[in-house]
């Protein structure tokens, strides 16, 4: 049986949302971003028309676009607003992918000796506009990268099915960087070596494609041709993410104590950005010798940046520790999590934030998680 894979997402969803509060933004150009030192978390398609794009500095952008309309960020309004959208989809689908904050991939395979995959799916986004107010697009084809593909060419508020027989016509006269794998590394690769579009890419032999991208080629010449067998992951929402420390001895210094919780953070935040979320509330819970167990929380914003959740564990740490009393164990949790699709709160992180995380990512994935580290997490 052939697969039939929807791929929907909301357009401009930060903006669109905003928009939705306060009606005088509707086609001007705006950003939904940090202060002057932050950067775009998203911005309208006419605040594109000058140039501007997501995770460029807002100084920027407002070079490129005075007149744009900067807003600060509202992340819990708009987890709401995906909440919402999420559940109206899944009681129309059998089997649905929340790939982020805005993006969703649905199975809808045998459902056409029912009703046309097509049709359904324009339904579902027919529904969510009604029931919403938010604008959103959409692609059905045989798989998930197609789909993806075709619902970036279909925006704003389109609709496009990509037959089998068609994929590869649709295909190749795209450039290189639709794929979703293909990064700004890699398209520059690709651009000295002259390889510009999909169809070239298609083309050529496997062999040289893994020795120019190493693993990843043989998975990058499947998508240029159209072929992903990935399928759609049943959406499950992640309720909280933790981690303890039983001390080898109980303690009572807190240098110690101050040390392996900035070490936790770290682990805990480096997650948070791996797997896509940020938090709202953090507990931290301490176990005295005697076994006596306290816990605090509180809330505070969207995150996943170590530096602002470090500063909130040893706040709470101070408050939840009120005895003079040895420690046996710490431990730190994360709730309130939203799934987005950017690794850093871009409602309040400066560029040179965003860069260092992104930086500091890259070397612990490349080298092992304590390959780097805050001074903060070593114990001397």
């Amino acid at each position: 049986m052939e697969r039939a894979i929807a791929h929907m997402d909301l357009d401009t969803f930060f903006v669109s949302c905003e928009r939705l509060k306060n009606s005088a933004l509707e086609k001007s150009p705006v950003i939904v971003g940090g202060g002057d030192r932050g950067v775009v978390a998203s911005c309208s398609y006419e605040a594109r028309y000058f140039g501007v794009r997501s995770a460029m500095p807002i100084k920027m952008a407002l070079r490129l676009c005075p007149e744009a309309k900067v807003i600060k960020g509202d992340m819990e309004y708009y987890s709401n607003m995906s909440h919402t959208v999420t559940e109206i989809i899944k009681e129309k689908v059998p089997v649905l992918e929340k790939a982020s904050i805005d993006e969703f991939y649905m199975d809808l395979s045998g459902m056409d000796q029912f009703f046309g995959c097509y049709q359904w799916t324009t339904e579902i986004a027919e529904s969510i506009l009604k029931n919403t107010g938010l604008p959103i697009s959409f692609a059905l084809s045989t798989n998930k990268t197609v789909s993806k593909i075709g619902t970036g060419e279909s925006k704003p508020l389109g609709k496009l099915e990509v037959t089998a027989p068609n994929i590869q016509n649709f295909l190749n006269p795209l450039s290189v960087r639709k794929i979703p794998m293909v990064g700004p590394e890699t398209f520059q690769l690709f651009s000295r070596l002259g390889i510009k579009t999909i169809k070239t890419l298609s083309e050529m032999p496997v062999e040289v494609l893994q020795q120019l991208v190493g693993k990843n080629g043989h998975t990058l010449w499947k998508k240029a041709n159209g072929i992903d067998e990935t399928p759609v992951i049943p959406y499950s929402e992640r309720k909280s993410i933790s981690t303890e420390n039983t001390f080898s001895q109980d303690t009572i210094d807190i240098h110690q104590i101050r040390c392996v919780l900035s070490g936790m953070v770290e682990q805990l935040a480096f997650q948070l950005r791996q797997e896509k979320w940020l938090t709202s509330t953090i507990s931290v819970k301490i176990r005295y010798s005697n076994f006596d167990t306290e816990t605090k929380q509180c809330k505070i914003p969207y995150t996943s940046a170590d530096h602002t959740l470090l500063k909130y564990v040893l706040e709470l740490f101070k408050k939840v520790y009120t005895r003079r009393m040895r420690i046996r164990l710490i431990g730190i949790k994360f709730t309130g999590l939203v799934h987005g699709c950017h690794q850093m709160n871009l409602f309040d992180d400066t560029e040179e934030l965003i860069s260092l995380y992104q930086t500091m990512d890259k070397i612990k994935n490349r080298f092992g998680t304590s390959s780097v580290g805050r001074a903060s997490g070593l114990l001397k």
